[in-house]
């Protein structure tokens, strides 16, 4: 079994928010590189969620 590698990189351009909708009102927001998803009902707010969760890790690294 592989070990999930978390990205070190302080460049925001290394991470990629791959959003998916299932159903009416249900949103997932994947980003690989921190092997996190986030859910919620809107794509906006997923995005915005995982965004902020990816400038946080970035900020959690560069300190």
């Amino acid at each position: 079994m592989s070990e999930t590698v978390i990205s070190q990189s302080s460049d925001l351009n290394d991470y990629e928010i791959l959003i998916r909708k299932r159903g009416e009102n249900q949103y997932a927001s994947y980003c690989p590189q921190l092997n996190l998803m986030l859910t919620g009902v809107e794509h906006e707010a997923v995005r915005e969620k995982m965004y902020n969760q990816i400038t946080q890790h970035i900020e959690s690294i560069a300190s």
